[in-house]
């Protein structure tokens, strides 16, 4: 269970032997620093960097590259230190970039020795910023935990390190970037692939003797950026992990920043007329951590013609983590192409308006004819320009729509709308997908073109249906109660659709309706038989689900902490739980209340999951106390609301519920068929 973190939020570790894995997609510099309780680390000594890379516990690189691999070992540690910082930065005097705002956001993931993901974190919002402290792992109470901290500093390393206490930090910076300077010349770009979305990590090639095929001109793997030598093989940099790097007597190294041999166009960049450099479409999360099967391929295209569209273009092991990684940029595309067309709008009307200005300021513009031709030549150029940036988001718009219309019959069951066919055709599935359909996204300037909404599952947070009254976009009105019934179908919809997607047995819901105004929404649910047990009715059946539930929690993470978790007791329910709230805040008392907020903290990360249809006005009673509840939670509507923004150009994303359409059964047929399979199962 991975947790995707975001600035500011923590995440305990159970393991003491860490990777942290780093990826840029240019050279940077990664070290650590160690520090103590009150965060000041105390001398050189106490900083790893491509000069001194290795302290009790933790390997750094040795030089600049586009990924990183760091080694961690807590148990080895100095009990002096109470917290391991990890830096990036960028090499100065090379000629790279100088600032993050110009690279990819970095994406950090700290994994177990076995290559499985505990937390990873993308850090947005860089600009100016050259050097970041990007995650702290930090002692508390005997425990390890990992914080994503994302702090940049304009100042570079030597800004970064004095803030952390060292008093011989500009000292420390200028030798960090002589040894970088020395060793850079080894590092390399992370690869490409064409027709691929997706950042890849750098991974040897398998050859002939290794399980591989033995290709005639396959393209080397990079070398590695640790610079070590493996025995036997002099003059050849390996990897501390046992991959050995390639190389070639008597040729220099490619420059980090020397452009590709091909500039390769990247997938999902329209192949229309451009008049500047590729853009990157690349997700810094979007990752594999070795290059995958390749994926299908698009008939040629005719001369002149758009690449044919093919679903599940796009990186993954799987055909579902393809089309997953496809649904991603097709939501980046989507953004990126109607940002640019909303710049190049603004810039014509500031344009336009600084023509205008210009006319007017001069009075022998105002005689005569002169006036009226100025502004006749004004709003010429502005509705020419606005006609070329709308021209460009047509032609984009329709490449995306003939590739949604390939996409969205090919989505497996957990991505597809309730009309999708895929349904009619599902059956209990024996594994765990990892992502989930909650509903679409569009924005106002294409409203034809739906992008699905998926989340990773196990879910990281929980859900809030928001049953408060809202101003429908499409100009409609909905009484109070008519809300609380949408929503409470909304919230049956998206349980139902967990029931569907998880193994049987795998997946337990409860429900917590204290005046009992949901019960005709959720008679599908109680019919088929497919709810933990009845819904809880009064305030003594919300304290008892809470209270059980509760216990649940503390059980988990007592074996987890205790790194026993065969310690269970026998018969306990491993399946993951999710707890259906209506009517919040009625029924509950100020026990129950801090009981919720305790599931919605600590639940997510052993499997309990919190999901709820409430009006936030209702529970204003409680003042800012619920402030942290609400802002754990994924916010939902019921109707189609333009609440939902992405993080990279601040688009108000329009959010339609994934709902069953009027009359179907659907829903009615796949919870049957899954209450048969427990039936099985059992």
């Amino acid at each position: 269970m991975t947790a995707e973190l975001v600035r500011g939020q923590n995440h305990p570790l159970s393991q003491a032997r860490l990777e942290i894995r780093v990826s840029a997609g240019k050279p940077i510099v990664a070290g650590v620093t160690l520090s103590d309780e009150h965060g000041k680390v105390h001398g050189v000594e106490w900083v790893a960097h491509p000069g001194a890379p290795t302290l009790p516990g933790l390997e750094v690189s040795r030089q600049a590259a586009a990924d990183h691999r760091l080694a961690v070992d807590l148990d080895a540690v100095p009990e002096a230190v109470h917290r391991v910082s990890v830096l990036l930065a960028l090499p100065t005097g090379v000629g790279g970039p100088t600032r993050f705002g110009g690279l990819a956001a970095p994406f950090l993931a700290v994994t177990g020795l076995d290559g499985s993901e505990v937390a990873n974190y993308t850090i947005t919002g860089l600009e100016a910023e050259s050097a970041v402290v990007a995650l702290e792992l930090y002692r508390r109470q005997g425990a390890w935990k990992v914080r994503a901290v994302g702090q940049g500093y304009a100042g570079g390393l030597a800004d970064l390190l004095a803030d952390q206490g060292l008093p011989q930090a500009p000292q420390l910076a200028g030798s960090i970037n002589d040894a970088v300077a020395q060793g850079l010349a080894r590092s390399v770009q992370a690869p490409r692939t064409d027709g691929d979305r997706t950042r890849h990590a750098a991974t040897p090639t398998l050859g002939a003797d290794q399980g591989g095929a033995a290709t005639q001109g396959a393209v080397p793997p990079p070398a590695s950026p640790y610079g070590t030598q493996a025995p036997g093989a002099p003059g050849q940099p390996t990897s501390p992990y046992g991959a050995q790097a390639p190389g070639t007597p008597g040729q220099p190294p490619a420059s980090p920043y020397d452009p590709p041999a091909a500039a390769d166009p990247p997938t999902g960049a329209h192949q229309g007329p451009t008049t500047g450099g590729t853009v990157n479409y690349s997700h810094p999360r979007r990752q594999t951590s070795a290059p995958p099967p390749p994926p299908p391929t698009a008939p040629p295209a005719q001369p002149g013609q758009p690449a044919q569209p093919v679903a599940g273009d796009a990186t993954g092991w799987s055909m579902d983590e393809r089309l997953y990684n496809q649904v991603w940029g097709m939501f980046e595309d989507l953004a990126r192409t109607m940002a640019a067309y909303r710049s190049a709008v603004d810039f014509a009307d500031s344009r336009m308006e600084k023509e205008l200005d210009q006319a007017l300021s001069d009075p022998r513009s105002r005689i005569g004819g002169q006036s009226d031709a100025a502004r006749e030549t004004a709003r010429a150029r502005h509705t020419d320009l606005v006609d070329q940036a709308r021209a460009a988001l047509d032609r984009d718009l329709a490449q995306l729509a003939a590739e949604a219309d390939v996409v969205e019959p090919a989505l497996p069951a957990a991505f597809a709308r309730w009309d999708n066919p895929v349904w009619h055709g599902h059956r209990v599935p024996m594994e765990i997908p990892m992502a989930l359909r909650l509903g679409d996204l569009h924005l106002p300037e294409a409203p034809q073109l739906r992008i699905p909404m998926l989340v990773r599952l196990p879910l990281e947070r929980g859900l809030w249906i928001d049953s408060g009254r809202a101003d429908s976009l499409d100009g409609s009105y909905h009484d109070s109660h008519e809300l609380k019934r949408l929503a409470m179908e909304t919230a049956v919809a998206h349980a139902a659709r967990l029931l569907a997607v998880y193994p049987a047995g795998e997946f337990t819901v409860h429900v917590i309706d204290p005046a009992g105004s949901g019960g005709q929404a959720l008679v599908p649910l109680v019919q088929t038989g497919v709810l933990a047990g009845p819904p809880a009715l009064g305030a003594a059946g919300v304290s008892d689900v809470l209270a059980r539930l509760t216990q649940r929690v503390d059980l988990v993470q007592m074996a987890v902490r205790a790194g026993a978790p065969d310690s269970l007791p026998p018969g306990f329910d491993t399946s993951e739980q999710l707890l259906i709230v209506n009517d919040f805040p009625h029924g509950f008392d100020d026990r129950a209340v801090t009981q919720l907020r305790y599931l919605a903290d600590e639940g997510p990360a052993v499997g309990v999951h919190l999901m709820m249809v409430a009006d936030r006005e209702e529970a204003s009673a409680y003042g800012p106390l619920l402030d942290p509840l609400w802002r754990s939670l994924l916010r939902l509507t019921p109707v189609p609301d333009d609440h939902l923004a992405d993080p990279w150009v601040g688009h108000a994303w329009t959010y339609e519920p994934a709902l069953v359409p009027p009359g179907s059964q659907v829903l009615q047929r796949v919870l049957s068929q899954l209450a048969a399979a427990r039936t099985k199962y059992t």
